[in-house]
């Protein structure tokens, strides 16, 4: 029954699935400021189920779609944790965007959500300008980038970690949930509307 589903079919009903752990991580980001561990966890046994349970394929989201094989899911969310790991270090981000980040990963492979991880610092940046606008604290914003570079500059000069905890004043907090659905949805988008991505993430192919 399942080999006779169009693979593209298949493939959209997996992305709308992601949709919906991602819309269900940002709601709760919003309202409570934290993302459920066992939404993570469910995402990421989801991620890996169907990527080792569907009919083959190159990814869902590739010319080719179909399941990846549950290596490039499991690789998938190690290359998300990873890439978000050292911002959580930093105290920058919660330790429930650097899962989640890792949730995505188990959907989309190792390939995409390198893609994905650029997307969303930027879609980051973008909407941290927007908050700091909105609230008025755009001077804040600029005062807190400089007191960070200079920080961590230092602190590595002397071979301590650098930490974006201890900022004077707060800019404006931005859920990161947001940025982490905005920026794979813009990737998702942008995949299937025949965009080709030529990002740094070319070299896990």
């Amino acid at each position: 029954m399942m080999d006779q589903l169009n693979p593209a079919l298949i493939a959209d009903g997996v992305l709308c699935l992601l949709g919906a752990f991602l819309a269900a991580a940002v709601c709760s980001d919003v309202q409570c400021r934290r993302i459920p561990n066992k939404l993570i966890l469910a995402g990421l046994c989801a991620g890996c189920l169907l990527n080792g349970a569907l009919p083959e394929g190159n990814g869902f989201l590739s010319a080719l779609p179909g399941a990846a094989g549950i290596g490039a899911a499991l690789a998938g969310a190690a290359v998300g944790f990873c890439l978000m790991l050292p911002m959580y270090l930093l105290r920058a981000l919660g330790a429930g965007d650097v899962k989640l980040m890792a949730m995505t990963g188990a959907f989309l492979g190792p390939d995409m959500i390198a893609r994905v991880a650029l997307a969303t610092f930027i879609a980051g940046g973008v909407l941290s300008l927007l908050v700091a606008i909105r609230a008025g604290r755009l001077r804040c914003l600029a005062d807190n980038l400089r007191t960070m570079l200079l920080a961590g500059y230092f602190k590595l000069a002397m071979n301590e970690m650098p930490s974006a905890s201890s900022l004077p004043d707060s800019a404006g907090k931005m859920p990161y949930g947001v940025a982490i659905a905005a920026g794979t949805l813009v990737c998702i988008a942008l995949k299937r509307g025949g965009f080709e991505l030529p990002w740094f993430a070319s070299v896990f192919h």
